[in-house]
Order: structure tokens, then C-alpha cells, then sequence
């Protein structure tokens, strides 16, 4: 119930943050010349293009709700090749060399789960020492990986929101810390809970569902996608090209995951919105 509570508070810290916290600037995005690139990173060993995980599915539903915006899903041991993907995108004249503009004229946004959210930060931290600026960093219960600095967002992040469960075998990192907060804001870190609200794991393997349940069930938490989603329509300007769609709870795409509780939730959520109607 905690993240239910807090979401507003979240979205109303992040209006106020873009007008008054000082940062990194970030030309608005759709603006001439600019260019809007999603990385996505899957936990453990997923394939990049495994649609059982959200994290996939999610890179789906912001190319079709912006058909101009490259999202884009790795694996979480294939940050260098994040990296070169990135920095072809950003290459507007091909040289192979990016210039200050090319690097500052855009809206980086990375995201993952478990290993892919340690890399999430790991890789953010690549993207700085090349001058590229990231607009926002969304992590997912965050698991740590031998030489990542999960719990350290980079000066070059403007904002960062950390997702975390604190039961089960793994559970995420409960805390980041902005580097220089005169730079970076901390959204949150915001701790979800399952005991009241099981959510349906069955699109993973019963090892999985039985010994590693609430890891994945944040992962499955139409909670986290929704405050996601959110907070990346706030990152981009409003001229960048929009598809009218439902939030991610209410989009087909992710229908497998409407099942059990939440499917009950968001039946409950649509007709309640129909008799207001």
C-alpha cells in the first residue's frame, strides 16, 4: 500500500524539481535536432527480447505510445554494447565522433530489474564519463553485481527513483544516494509490499514462483509500470509525437500479467471509471 500512498507525493516532488533544483541542462525533448533513447536492461541471465519479462514488454509499449522514441532492450552483461547502440543513435552526421551538441541535444532515459537495474546506474556511469547527459534512471528491485555502484546515482542523472521488496532471498537495494545532490534529485525509494496483494507469477518457472516469489512480483507490479510510465511522459516535452494508449495496466500488452489480484484490481479500476462516465 506504501507506493499507493506515495505516488502523488512523487509526481508533485518531480513538477516541482524540473522548475527549481539545480542541474544538468536538458534541452526539452521533441525539440529540433533532439533525440529521445529508452534503454532497457532484463535481470539475471534474460534474453533481451524475452517477452515473458515486463521489462520487454514495456520497451514495446513506449515505441508504440511514441513512434519517434527509440526504446531499446539489452541484457544486463551487455552494457558495452548498450553503449555503442547509444552512441550510433546519437551520431546525427555519421562521423563517428560525437560532438558536445550531439551529446547534449537529447533525452536519455535507462530502466531495469534486479542485475539489469545494477546495470541500470553502472551504465549511466559509462554514459557520464562521456559527457551524455540521463534525464532519469528507474530501478527495480535492484540486486548487486561484482563492481557495480547501484547505490551511487551519477552527477550526470538529473533524477532517479529507486522500486524495492524487502522479503524473499533477494530483495532489492532499499536506498540510493544522489552523488551531488545539487545535480541529481532522488525521486524516492519506495518500498513495495505483498502480503495484502499477491500478484500472479505464472509467466516464470515454478522454482521461480516458489522460492524467489516477491522479487518477481514487483517485477510484475502494475504499480511499478504505471509510476514508470508516468514519469517518463514527465521527462519529455509535449511536442514529442504521442499514440493515445491506456497505461501499461490497462494496455493489452501486458494482458498476461492481468491475472489474479490485479486482474480483479483493474476490472474493479475500469468500472469504476465507467459509472463515473
Amino acid at each position: 500500500m506504501l507506493a499507493l500512498v506515495l505516488a502523488p507525493a512523487i509526481f508533485a516532488a518531480v513538477g516541482a524539481a524540473q522548475g527549481s533544483a539545480p542541474r544538468i541542462h536538458f534541452p526539452p525533448a521533441g525539440s529540433a535536432g533532439e533525440k529521445v533513447i529508452i534503454i532497457g536492461f532484463v535481470g539475471g541471465f534474460v534474453s533481451q527480447d524475452d517477452a515473458k519479462h515486463p521489462e520487454v514488454q514495456f520497451a514495446a509499449y513506449l515505441r508504440r505510445r511514441y513512434p519517434l522514441v527509440e526504446a531499446v532492450v539489452f541484457g544486463n552483461h551487455h552494457g558495452r554494447k548498450a553503449l555503442h547502440e547509444v552512441v550510433r543513435m546519437l551520431d546525427s552526421d555519421g562521423d563517428g565522433v560525437l560532438t558536445h551538441n550531439e551529446k547534449r541535444e537529447s533525452t536519455v532515459i535507462i530502466y531495469g530489474h534486479s542485475w539489469g537495474a545494477a546495470e541500470t546506474i553502472t551504465f549511466a556511469h559509462m554514459l557520464g564519463q562521456m559527457g551524455i547527459p540521463v534525464a532519469l534512471t528507474i530501478q527495480i528491485d535492484t540486486i548487486a553485481k561484482p563492481g557495480s555502484k547501484g547505490a551511487i546515482i551519477p552527477v550526470n542523472v538529473a533524477s532517479a527513483i529507486n522500486f524495492y521488496q524487502a522479503r524473499g532471498p533477494l530483495h532489492g537495494l532499499p536506498e540510493i544516494v544522489a552523488a551531488d545532490p545539487k545535480q541529481t534529485t532522488i525521486l524516492g525509494n519506495i518500498l513495495m509490499t505483498y502480503e495484502d496483494r499477491p500478484i500472479n507469477c505464472a509467466n516464470y518457472s515454478w522454482y521461480a514462483r516458489v522460492f524467489n516469489r516477491p522479487h518477481h512480483e514487483i517485477e510484475n507490479d502494475f504499480r511499478v509500470w504505471d509510476m514508470a510510465a508516468s514519469l517518463i511522459d514527465l521527462n519529455l516535452s509535449e511536442s514529442t509525437l504521442r499514440v493515445q494508449t491506456p497505461s501499461p495496466s490497462g494496455s493489452p500488452m501486458f494482458g498476461y500479467l492481468r491475472r489474479g489480484f490485479q486482474g480483479q484490481t483493474v476490472a474493479s479500476d475500469q468500472g469504476e471509471v465507467g459509472s463515473e462516465q
